[in-house]
């Protein structure tokens, strides 16, 4: 005998499989891993007479910046595509410091930008502007600085058209973590400083070497809590 509940409609529900064409979807539905799927929505939205723009990046700490950048390449199509770099590809290119944001999360809040229709992850494995070959968009978005004239005219190859958009912010997140870094080296100086001035205070000994070791470790050469008999500089 069926269950009541069933009867009613009601009880444990299915979960809803969202196309990644559908405008209505909901932000994780935009993440696609799988780039064979990702090729099959293209073709099915140019089937539609959509137009395809492919962007690609970090987006390490997003910031106003990035969404401006975004919404101005989602102008010039109907679909915006962004490649995420994966937290390896960005180690080799970037230094062992970064990402400061992993990329499970970089996607994530690139997914919840109304300006952007679908994400996938560009690995370090894979083989030079993979993604936009299978892509082939009608319009590719780069940065100024991110290719030159000769590499430019390559790309037209693959795409119907190549827009070079300048900085949409006077911010940067190289900017943002080197004030960071420094904010921290400061925090970090006060403690040992602080620590320091307890210890000579009990002891009676001024270890000036200590603290200019100290200051190198630290902020590569500061010297922390300079004598009073050593003179300081203005700038």
């Amino acid at each position: 005998m069926p269950d009541r509940e069933q009867d009613l409609g009601v009880g444990i529900q299915q979960e809803k499989k969202w196309s990644l064409i559908d405008q209505n979807k909901p932000p994780e539905a935009k993440i696609v891993h799988d780039r064979e799927k990702l090729i099959s929505a293209v073709e099915a939205l140019r089937c539609l007479d959509s137009t395809i723009v492919l962007t690609s990046g970090t987006f390490d700490i997003l910031h106003i910046g990035h969404a401006k950048y975004l919404e101005v390449a989602k102008s010039f199509g109907d679909f915006l595509i962004v490649g995420v770099d994966s937290d390896e590809k960005v180690r080799e290119r970037k230094g062992a410091d970064r990402p400061v944001v992993p990329e499970e999360e970089r996607i994530a809040m690139l997914a919840h930008l109304q300006s952007v229709n679908a994400i996938t992850v560009k690995q370090n494995d894979e083989e030079r502007w993979e993604l936009i070959k299978s892509i082939r968009p009608d319009t590719l978005i780069v940065t100024q600085e991110t290719y030159k004239e000769e590499t430019l005219r390559e790309l037209h190859e693959y795409c119907g058209q190549v827009v070079c958009l300048e900085p949409q912010a006077t911010t940067s997140t190289t900017a943002k973590i080197r004030l960071l870094q420094v904010k921290d080296r400061a925090r970090i100086m006060e403690t040992i400083n602080d620590t320091l001035e307890a210890h000579e205070r009990d002891s009676r000994d001024r270890d000036t070497k200590l603290r200019q070791k100290l200051g190198e470790i630290v902020v590569g050469g500061m010297v922390l809590g300079k004598p009073d008999n050593e003179p300081t500089s203005e700038s």
